[in-house]
């Protein structure tokens, strides 16, 4: 697995490397937000360990670039900040971050962390599955999603952890998912992060597969529990 480490404090970035790279990541670190999306395209991780306050381009901005283009492999990111109010969590997660850690931290809880989200990946493979309702078909060998328009069909252009989403919702119509079982589902149960982590996620399907957004049809809110998909089987 490669893991990019973009933070620009020295010892901190040997010090995540030095970790990581024990339990056998491969690592390579950058210390400003322009030389993080230079490296990103060339060498494109699996996963991300952003600083949030970086030189040139910040964190957000990064973070929101990757998941602009997340091309053939949509990296997990993981936001490191000496900033601990909640609002910064907030708006980390709603940049498209995977997980969220404050400075100072545990190494030893960082790489937990890092397995956790790399784990999902590493759990997937041997399937051969195929959803299919009213307007939409999944293929979950060949990873790919489209929603029928009348008689066209349009590719769903999904990240990584959008397409598992909206595969879990596909796998069973109609049931009620709340925020820890979809966290077990995809993340594994050694999730650390915040649970509104789901909430983000869920916008963003929303906006690539809801005719309104604002008004979901398909992926609904379900007030006090969770979520659930509902579209007439195929």
């Amino acid at each position: 697995m490669e893991i990019l480490i973009v933070e620009d404090e020295a010892e901190i970035a040997q010090l995540i490397q030095l970790y990581l790279e024990k339990e056998g990541f491969s690592c390579r670190t950058c210390r400003d937000g322009i030389s993080a999306l230079q490296v990103f395209q060339e060498q494109k991780p699996d996963l991300m360990i952003l600083d949030l306050m970086i030189p040139g381009l910040d964190g957000l901005e990064v973070c929101a670039r990757v998941r602009q283009k997340p091309g053939a492999k949509d990296p997990f990111i993981l936001m490191l900040t000496a900033k601990g109010e909640e609002i910064d969590r907030i708006i980390g997660l709603s940049t498209g971050a995977d997980d969220y850690m404050v400075k100072p931290f545990s190494p030893k809880e960082l790489v937990a962390r890092v397995r956790a989200l790399l784990r999902r990946t590493m759990r997937q493979g041997g399937q051969s599955q195929v959803y299919r309702t009213q307007n939409f078909v999944l293929d979950v060998d060949q990873r790919s999603a489209a929603r029928q328009n009348g008689d066209r069909t349009e590719p769903l252009d999904l990240t990584t952890l959008e397409f598992d989403l909206l595969s879990t919702f596909m796998s069973y119509p109609g049931r009620v998912w709340n925020r820890t079982q979809l966290i077990d589902k995809l993340w594994g149960s050694n999730f650390f992060g915040d649970e509104r982590v789901v909430d983000t996620h869920v916008a963003r399907l929303r906006k690539k597969i809801e005719p309104d957004p604002a008004n979901p049809t398909f992926v609904k809110t379900v007030i006090g529990v969770g979520y659930k998909f509902e579209d007439t089987a195929a």
